[in-house]
C-alpha cells in the first residue's frame, strides 16, 4: 500500500518493510521476519521494476522481525546495508543480544523453525546521518543501535520499535524485548523537537495527519506517569 507518495508499506511480515520509491530507485527500511521474503519480493516486483532496483536496505534495529530477510536481499538485490554502529556487531553476528536467558529460551521455542541469515553491513551510520534524504536519529535502549530516520522535506518519520501505533493507540518499546528501558523513553525526547505529519512504526499502522503533536501528547503522558510515581 502506498501511504503517501513514494512511501509504501508491505504488512503482513510481522514487523513493517517500507519502501522509498524515487525515479530511479527504492530504498528498503527494515526487512520482516525470516520466511517472508517472497512477500516483499511480491511487492518489488512491479512493472519496470525488479530486484536490482532496491538499491539500499536500512535496518532500523538488529532485532530478528526487522533484519530476518536482510541477507537473502542483499544478495538478490545487489543493494548495500546501512546500520547504526552500535548495532552492526549484532547484525553481523559478532555479538548476542542482552536479553535475559529465560526470555532468550522462550523465544526459541516459539520460534523454532526461524533462521537467521547474519550479514556484514556495508555502511555504518551515526547521529546526524544523511542518507536517501532522512536524517539518521539514534535512539538505543529498545537496541544499542536502534535508530529513526527523518525527513523534514517528506514530513515522514519512521521510527522502528521506538514507538508503535497498535489499535488507535500510541506505545512505546515492547517491555519484555527492551533492555533498557529507562534509556529508550529518555531517547523518545528527540522524537518530539521536529514536524512531521506521518509516523511510520516497525508495529501496527502508519500515524498520521499530525504525527508529530500526538507523540508529543505520549511523551508528555509518559513523564507525567514518572513524576506521578
Amino acid at each position: 500500500m502506498e501511504i503517501i507518495p513514494g512511501v509504501h508499506i508491505v504488512d503482513g511480515v510481522d514487523a513493517n518493510v517500507y519502501i522509498l520509491e524515487t525515479p530511479d530507485h527504492l530504498t528498503l527500511i527494515d526487512t520482516g521476519l525470516p520466511g517472508r521474503l517472497e512477500r516483499i519480493l511480491n511487492y518489488i516486483n512491479k512493472p519496470g521494476r525488479d530486484p536490482s532496483s532496491v538499491s539500499s536496505i536500512i535496518l532500523t534495529h538488529s532485532h530478528i522481525d526487522h533484519m530476518g530477510n536482510v541477507s537473502a536481499l542483499k544478495r538478490l538485490t545487489g543493494a548495500r546495508l546501512f546500520v547504526h554502529e552500535d548495532d552492526a556487531p549484532f547484525v553481523a553476528g559478532r555479538k548476542s543480544f542482552p536479553l535475559s536467558k529465560g526470555l532468550e529460551e522462550a523465544i526459541l521455542k516459539a520460534l523454532p523453525s526461524l533462521k537467521l541469515e547474519y550479514v556484514e553491513p556495508d555502511v555504518l551510520l551515526r547521529e546526524g546521518d544523511e542518507i536517501e534524504g532522512f536524517t539518521v536519529i539514534h535512539n538505543p535502549g529498545h537496541t544499542p543501535g536502534s535508530i529513526s530516520l527523518y525527513s523534514r522535506e517528506r514530513g515522514v518519520i519512521s521510527v522502528g520499535d521506538a514507538l508503535r501505533y497498535i489499535d488507535g493507540e500510541i506505545r512505546g518499546p515492547p517491555t519484555e524485548f527492551t533492555p533498557d528501558m529507562d534509556q529508550a523513553i529518555r531517547s523518545l525526547g528527540k522524537l518530539t523537537g521536529m514536524e512531521y505529519d506521518i509516523m511510520l512504526s516497525g508495529h501496527g499502522t502508519p500515524l498520521g495527519p499530525h504525527a508529530s503533536e500526538r507523540v508529543r501528547e505520549f511523551c508528555r503522558s509518559l513523564i507525567k506517569t514518572g513524576d506521578e510515581a
